[in-house]
């Protein structure tokens, strides 16, 4: 991470190290952050490289758009919880004596900032999915593997982070955001089914995968 802990300005290979190292942020959150992020970019290139050939403009710029918009979103939220994860920390360092309330308090406030994070981020990668399904479907046949893979990745990205809203408040087991956490990664993997299942092209590629 740079100064100060900013994972955006990293390049990719300074990112895997960063995320490599014997430290435990940037961790799953961010991580799964970054890749609804990367999810939400291909998205939005599916869109942009989609108009050059339709006449579906103005959708396929809207699409575009909302996926710039998502991808911010993202990618703000992998330094939100690389943050929250250090305010954790530093509550958990509080002094337990002579008086422990005021620790677990922080604690618990700390948690709190911790769900939220990753409760914001499964909603965001199930909006990603759905974008990524509506490019297979609308978007320029020789791209539907961007848009199905953009769907894919927000799907995983999505379970990755019901998985942490359930650890986080794994003292609450009865809470919605458990729920609505995994309903929306629910949702991701299904919209992203529904992208795998849209027409496969015919044509001859005009670009070359890699």
């Amino acid at each position: 991470m740079n100064e100060d802990g900013s994972l955006l300005p990293l390049s990719v290979a300074d990112l895997l190290t960063a995320v490599a190292k014997d430290e435990p942020t940037p961790g799953g959150g961010a991580v799964a952050a970054v890749t609804a992020a990367l999810a939400a970019a291909l998205a939005g290139m599916a869109a942009r490289y989609s108009r050059r050939s339709s006449p579906e403009q103005q959708l396929l710029r809207g699409l575009a758009e909302q996926a710039d918009a998502l991808c911010s979103r993202a990618a703000r939220l992998a330094d939100a919880d690389a943050e929250a994860y250090r305010e954790y920390v530093r509550a958990a360092r509080l002094p337990r004596n002579p008086d422990p309330e005021p620790r677990r308090r922080a604690i618990t406030g700390a948690l709190e900032a911790a769900a939220a994070i990753p409760c914001e981020l499964a909603s965001l990668a199930e909006e990603i999915a759905d974008l990524g399904r509506r490019l297979a479907f609308d978007g320029n046949p020789r791209l539907r593997s961007d848009a199905c893979t953009a769907a894919l990745v927000a799907a995983a990205a999505a379970a990755g982070a019901a998985l942490l809203v359930a650890d986080n408040l794994a003292a609450r087991p009865g809470d919605r955001r458990i729920t609505e956490a995994h309903a929306s990664a629910a949702r991701a993997r299904e919209l992203a089914d529904a992208a795998l299942s849209g027409p496969a092209s015919t044509a001859a590629p005009e670009r070359t995968h890699s």
